[in-house]
């Protein structure tokens, strides 16, 4: 069964912090992966329900107060979520990063504007790099998704260092054809 990202995200978030309603899934994704896969809220309200149609999560409705929904995982939610997993092929990544396609287009605008655009993004990177740095030093030895964090955070720190290096080099000199840093060759 073909699921979506934000499915398997679902499924996954369900797995590692127990029943879950769309609201507290939306915080999670904000907390753990909407920095490298953002997910439209709404999207997170749409597919626990139809996750719960194909029976891969179970729907526990309040009976009064808020009569809020807390989806639950299946047995075959987890076998889903351990099949996606263990599947050795991945789709191509997706890039949309607006920036990257101003910079496309740059030459057809002034130079005193990618100037500009190349110092925002790299201070925009430079916060993303703190915030990554910031929550790797504060992970628990003890959480068992620990390790499965690092390594994400480890790449996006990875990630965002290139970034500061690549837009700082390009604010610097915006004439320059070759603008990889030195110590990124």
């Amino acid at each position: 069964m073909e699921l979506s990202m934000s499915a398997y995200t679902v499924l996954g978030l369900i797995a590692r912090h127990g029943p879950m309603t769309p609201y507290e899934l939306k915080a999670r994704v904000e907390q753990s992966v909407a920095y490298f896969w953002p997910i439209p809220h709404a999207q997170l309200y749409r597919d626990p329900p139809r996750l719960a149609e194909m029976g891969l999560l179970t729907e526990e409705a309040e009976a009064g107060g808020r009569r809020r929904r807390v989806f639950h995982l299946t047995d075959a939610g987890r076998e889903a979520l351990r099949a996606w997993l263990s599947a050795a092929e991945v789709p191509q990544a997706e890039t949309r990063d607006p920036a990257q396609l101003r910079l496309a287009f740059a030459d057809l605008g002034d130079a005193t504007d990618l100037v500009r655009l190349a110092r925002a993004q790299e201070s925009r990177h430079r916060e993303l790099l703190d915030l990554y740095r910031t929550r790797h030093a504060a992970l628990d030895p003890a959480d068992a998704a620990t390790r499965s964090r690092s390594r994400v955070l480890a790449l996006g720190i990875l990630q965002e260092q290139a970034q500061v290096a690549f837009w700082a080099a390009l604010a610097a000199n915006p004439d320059a054809l070759d603008v990889i840093p030195d110590e990124q060759r």
